[in-house]
């Protein structure tokens, strides 16, 4: 019998059907069993390609951070530009595969393409006039408010019933129970607000920054 001329089984493959499985059904739905069951292949041939099950997680995390555009901090953009377009960028990443980010929460470690990301930030903002330091606190800042921002949505966590929240109790929400059925647009309308926020105060440290000798 002739040889297949593509093996059964890759990385690619392996990475691709762990990040569905996650997005489809949360982090604990993986497992060797369950990902070997899903590719057709035997148990152990994953471990071929991966050590344990967190090894995948961090592949599969990895895979998440190489969707983030960083052309804005190499193509000559100002540096609040590019600070604007990669939150944007790495927002919709994760918009896109919110189940892997508590792993990716845990920072970059070894996994390649969120190292690119951190140094391509990091560069661009000491290239900038930045003193080091502040760079380093630049780019963990626009990391932190992506990925709380990522992590659930505000609107929808109010209940969509009309009495839902008493009044007499709650004063202040009687129109809150309308908050879930825009929540697409309020999110990012908040997105939109605390990033620009955000952009504007670092836009005063860095005409101090300037300013100093």
């Amino acid at each position: 019998m002739a040889r297949p001329r593509k093996p059964l089984l890759s990385t690619d493959r392996i990475v691709e059907a762990a990040r569905a499985l996650v997005d489809a059904e949360g982090l604990a739905a993986v497992s060797t069993r369950r990902l070997a069951a899903e590719l057709g292949v035997s148990g152990p041939s994953l471990y071929n390609h991966f050590r344990t099950k967190d090894e995948i997680l961090e592949a599969v995390a990895d895979s998440v951070s190489a969707q983030v555009d960083l052309s804005m901090f190499e193509d000559g953009r100002e540096w609040r530009t590019a600070l604007h377009d990669w939150a944007v960028s790495y927002r919709a990443a994760l918009r896109d595969h919110p189940n892997i980010v508590p792993v990716l929460a845990h920072g970059p470690g070894r996994r390649p393409a969120a190292l690119h990301l951190a140094d391509a930030v990091y560069g661009a903002m000491v290239a900038a006039g930045w003193p080091p330091a502040q760079a380093t606190s630049i780019g963990a800042l626009v990391r932190y408010f992506v990925m709380g921002s990522a992590l659930g949505s505000f609107a929808g966590g109010f209940v969509d019933e009309p009495d839902a929240y008493d009044p007499v109790d709650y004063p202040h929400l009687q129109q809150a129970h309308r908050l879930a059925e825009q929540q697409e647009k309020i999110d990012e309308r908040a997105f939109g607000t605390g990033l620009t926020a955000l952009l504007d105060g670092l836009a005063l440290q860095y005409e101090q920054v300037r300013q100093e000798p």
